[in-house]
């Protein structure tokens, strides 16, 4: 070849080259505009709605928001009329991969554990996953009881598209002392415990449990402080909450009595589950610690459950006497913990079938409940958005409608501020830029 031709094609590569580089790759599409119109917005931050609302959206990520802004010319508009939009809640209690039927008494979580395989949990799992999403849960800390590693099974096959569901931040396997939650357990029925939970006993134990749920892909680390009969001492649980947070992970503490609630203050879990006594000298060094509690309390009207069952009618009256008292006693003690400044978390811990109603809309339904025990809606609603968004380390993803974060979105019917009732009145939701629900009103041509 001729040092002219050699010229001649050099230049005309580099010319081709330079039109490439300048160009969007082959095969790829520039993300999608889409821009959300809605007559008021609520933030997660703000205690007032914005009225007039606009959305902008590129791809999965909010661009911006404001009252009466200017949308793009060859933008997708989705004009949602007289309702409020809110950033996608977030469930930070979640059991995706339960379903137990309450009417079946003495059965348990032993039921689901000893008759199904994970996989096939896991495949209920992507059912009440996508219950969760229709209802506006577009987040989910999913806390254990899922198998081995069920949920991170089912956060993988969300994430790559498989199917439809919530973000889903996975605990694995939870640690627990000796027995798991189920303390009364056979020898022959043993191995039913290994399945749901490392049981630890000893420091190294402890640290070395922590170290394999990493592997496992855990996002957080779930800890059952105490099952009734065994209670894991201060020493291991420093341990475990030392090992998560030497990885970024959040440790969320199962506690039912004083002792494991102290126990797992003192050691500095990012999250008390439950808490149901919650013993006023563990308020303060929550607040300093910035420790959340996830109350997991539902609505009074749940105790009717007992009228419906069959049998002695004076037990169903004691069982549904019992059932107020304890409620009234978690409401008590939410209401002291609001007043000393601690922070709450929403979490539902919905595992059973409530009749008439999906597993979104019974997790919402509980974080509603929240106002039985005088909480004000706005802190609801912060306690499901950008409270929880925190607890998961999340705040930078999720939890606000604000310029950055991922399109996750739901609109209701009513003012939320008002009357949190309008949270189970849902008519859009979007995840990831994607629209999940449009359940508008048709309109007449």
């Amino acid at each position: 070849m001729s040092r002219r031709s050699r010229r001649l094609l050099t230049t005309v590569l580099g010319a081709f080259l330079l039109c490439c580089v300048s160009l969007p790759s082959w095969g790829q599409t520039p993300p999608t505009r889409t821009a959300l119109r809605a007559a008021r917005l609520f933030d997660g931050k703000s205690d007032r709605l914005l009225p007039d609302a606009v959305v902008l959206i590129e791809g999965t990520t909010i661009q911006a928001v404001g009252s009466g802004l200017s949308i793009p010319p060859g933008t997708r508009v989705i004009d949602l009329g007289d309702v409020t939009l809110l950033p996608g809640l977030i469930d930070a209690h979640s059991h995706l991969l339960l379903d137990v039927d309450p009417s079946n008494e003495g059965g348990g979580l032993l039921t689901p554990v000893a008759q199904s395989s994970t996989a096939e949990r896991a495949l209920l799992g992507a059912k009440l996953g996508r219950e969760m999403l229709e209802a506006g849960v577009t987040t989910v800390r999913d806390v254990g009881n899922s198998g081995v590693n069920g949920d991170v099974a089912l956060r993988n096959a969300i994430q790559r598209g498989w199917v439809q569901g919530p973000r889903i931040s996975a605990c694995t396997r939870a640690l627990a002392p000796q027995g798991g939650q189920f303390p009364t357990l056979q020898p022959p029925a043993q191995p039913l415990i290994e399945q749901e939970y490392v049981t630890v006993s000893g420091v190294e134990e402890a640290r070395r449990a922590v170290r394999q749920a990493l592997v496992d892909g855990a996002d957080c680390i779930k800890v059952i402080v105490d099952n009734g009969h065994n209670l894991l001492s201060l020493e291991e649980l420093k341990v475990i909450v030392e090992e998560a947070h030497r990885m970024k992970r959040p440790v969320a503490a199962h506690t039912t009595t004083d002792a494991s609630i102290r126990i797992a203050v003192q050691a500095g879990a990012d999250s008390i589950e439950h808490g149901y006594s919650l013993p006023d000298d563990v308020l303060a060094p929550m607040v300093r610690k910035r420790i959340f509690l996830v109350p997991t309390d539902g609505p009074m009207d749940a105790c009717d459950f007992f009228d419906t069952q069959t049998g002695d009618a004076e037990r169903r009256r004691q069982m549904k006497e019992r059932c107020r008292k304890n409620m009234a006693r978690a409401q008590e003690r939410l209401r002291r913990a609001v007043a000393a400044g601690v922070r709450i978390a929403a979490g539902s811990d919905m595992y059973t079938v409530m009749p008439g109603m999906t597993r979104g809309q019974a997790s919402v339904k509980w974080f509603v409940a929240y106002t039985e025990a005088g909480l004000k809606p706005v802190d609801i609603l912060r306690a499901a958005t950008v409270n929880a968004a925190e607890l998961l380390r999340m705040q930078d993803q999720v939890g606000s409608l604000t310029p950055d974060k991922r399109a996750d979105l739901l609109a209701v019917e009513g003012d939320p501020l008002k009357d949190l009732q309008a949270l189970m009145q849902v008519r859009f939701v979007m995840k990831d830029g994607q629209v999940v629900l449009d359940a508008r009103p048709t309109r007449s041509p």
